[in-house]
């Protein structure tokens, strides 16, 4: 899954991408992000956090026009999310996809920003 990593006040965070399946719908998932194995370090260009189990979810559908994006809360745990975070998170999370219009393609999460930035889909 294609993640962005991210530091804030100390703390790794790491905003991941995938389609769900099931649900028809593109997933942006929000976790803290835990150090790399130390065996990575002789790795050029080797990441040096890895995500870490979401505590929250954005489901965006993608073929109902009808349904509405939603965001979950996946952990048992509390966790306190820096304002920044949240916003980085919510940035990343579109509220429509154009897949769900009627005779427009999918598009990969890679290419949310270019899509964002043309007016094609629209973020939070």
């Amino acid at each position: 899954m294609p993640a962005e990593l991210r530091e804030h006040a100390g703390r790794h965070y790491a905003v991941q991408f995938h389609y769900a399946l099931p649900d028809d719908a593109w997933c942006v998932e929000l976790s803290e992000a835990a150090p790399a194995p130390a065996a990575w370090a002789e790795i050029p260009d080797a990441e040096t956090h890895l995500p870490g189990a979401a505590f929250l979810v954005a489901v965006v559908p993608d073929e109902d026009p009808d349904l509405e994006p939603t965001v979950g809360i996946r952990s048992p745990d509390e966790h306190v999310i820096p304002y920044e975070i949240m916003r980085w998170f919510l940035e990343r999370s579109p509220t429509r996809s154009r897949a769900a219009v009627p005779g427009s393609r999918r598009e990969t999460p890679k290419q949310w920003n270019d899509l964002q930035m043309a007016g094609v889909i629209t973020a939070s």
